[in-house]
Formats: C-alpha cells, sequence, structure tokens
C-alpha cells in the first residue's frame, strides 16, 4: 500500500436481487487503523455490503483494498459471520474451530503443523477461551461461541476483520472482552469493520461511521455521522431521537 492509498476504497458499487437494488452507487474510502461501525435499519444491505466486498455476492463497481482487488488480498481479510448462519450441531471442537482460521496457510496435501497450532492456542488464550479447548462448539454459550469465532479470525492474522453482528445474542462479559480485543486490533495498526444494530452504544464502540439504507447516508468520523438529521433520513421513523447533538439518545422502535 502506498502512502495515503485507502485500505478499502469502494466506488460506485450497487447490489441488485432481481431487479431490486440491494445496494446503490455506494462509494466511501477508509485509512487503515479505523474501526468502523456499519449502521442502518433492518434490510439496509449491511451484510449485504460486507459479503460484496468479500467477492461472496456479485456487484457492480469498484473494490479496491490497499490498491488491489479481493482476490489478491484474501488471505490478509478475515470474515466472522452472524451467528445464525452457522451449524453449531456439527461435531467439531472448539481447537479445530480456531485452527481453521490457518487453513489458508496450509497446503491441502498437508496436516496443520506445530507452528498453526500455536498461533491458534495463542489465539484460543488471547479471547479468553483455552479452558474450553476440547468442548464441542455447540455446548458454548452464544458469547463463548462468538469469542471463539473471533479467535479463528485472530488465527488468520489477517489485516482486516469484517464482523456482521458479533454483539447478537451473547452476555455482558463477552461483549466486554470483544470490544477490548477489537480495540486492541485497532492498536495494532488493524482495520475493522463491524456491522451494528444497537444505537446506544455507537459513539462508545467506535469512531468511524458507514450510515446505510440501500444507499450510503453517511461515512465518516462518528462526530460527522451520529447526528439527528441523518439518522433519521436512514431509519425513516424506526428509531426515536431525544435530546441535541451534544446529549442525544436513540432508541431503536
Amino acid at each position: 500500500m502506498t502512502a495515503n492509498q485507502p485500505e478499502l476504497k469502494v466506488e460506485s458499487l450497487s447490489v441488485n436481487y432481481d431487479g431490486h437494488h440491494a445496494l446503490k452507487n455506494i462509494n466511501f474510502s477508509f485509512e487503515r487503523g479505523q474501526l468502523v461501525g456499519i449502521i442502518g435499519p433492518n434490510g439496509a444491505g449491511k451484510s449485504t455490503l460486507i459479503k460484496a466486498i468479500l467477492g461472496l455476492e456479485n456487484f457492480i463497481g469498484k473494490i479496491e483494498i490497499c490498491g488491489k482487488s479481493i482476490k489478491e488480498m484474501r488471505k490478509k481479510i478475515s470474515y466472522v459471520p452472524q451467528r445464525s448462519s452457522i451449524d453449531f450441531d456439527f461435531p467439531v471442537l472448539v481447537e479445530d474451530v480456531v485452527l481453521m482460521g490457518r487453513y489458508a496457510f496450509i497446503p491441502w496435501y498437508k496436516k496443520a503443523g506445530i507452528k498453526d497450532k500455536e498461533i491458534a492456542s495463542a489465539a484460543l488464550e488471547k479471547v479468553g477461551m483455552t479452558a474450553f479447548a476440547k468442548r464441542q462448539i455447540g455446548q458454548l454459550s452464544g458469547g463463548q461461541q462468538q469469542r471463539v469465532f473471533i479467535a479463528r479470525a485472530l488465527a488468520q492474522q489477517a489485516d482486516i476483520f469484517f464482523l456482521d453482528e458479533p454483539f447478537v445474542g451473547i452476555d455482558a462479559t463477552s461483549e466486554e472482552i470483544i470490544v477490548a480485543l477489537l480495540r486492541q486490533l485497532q492498536a495494532e495498526g488493524k482495520t475493522i469493520f463491524v456491522v451494528h444494530h444497537d444505537l446506544s452504544k455507537v459513539e462508545k464502540y467506535f469512531d468511524q461511521l458507514l450510515l446505510l439504507n440501500q444507499e450510503l447516508v453517511g461515512a465518516g468520523k462518528v462526530a460527522d455521522v451520529y447526528k439527528p438529521e441523518l439518522l433519521t433520513k436512514a431509519y425513516k421513523g424506526s428509531i426515536t431521537l431525544f435530546g441535541n447533538n451534544d446529549n442525544m439518545m436513540v432508541v431503536n422502535s
């Protein structure tokens, strides 16, 4: 990546399903080392945006990561999907789930080596789940499961992280641990994008925001985007605002 080059740049991005716009003409860019919240009402296209950036959705437009295509940068990008999309009945141990983060670096004809296992073990320790390494993933609570999947992302040693609704259905302790981890990753120069729904925590958790409702409503610093007029435009009456810009409360309706 050259000097002053955005780490992620999206230009004229549109995604269509059966002739209907899921996303329309999205443009934004973010520099390295940002913790970005992606917010907007249900059906706004938040998850679709992530999947398009990751190459998991067909799209029109241009996406550059450090000036390169997703195909060239795939090993440097980690994705934590919504827990609801994961089959937790599948009989796999926690330690094996985390080791999956190393698969991109292991030739198909080889088994995970000692170094890979050490990296996975360190990632599991980082999220406070070492004691659960031999448990089946389906035996864990929602918060514990989410921490394991973040450990898998850490094991990949990526530079850019995408997390889709990581705080849904988890306990307060797990949420605090995850937020602290994201801040630590940011301090290490990583860039993190988080699809988020709880507007009351936006200012506490994020430095930058993407506000969507199929089209881009705002992108940039929280102070510039988390404003009554922009929130009202994006949510179209599905939230209630109290107070003013300096002391605003938001309630999801």
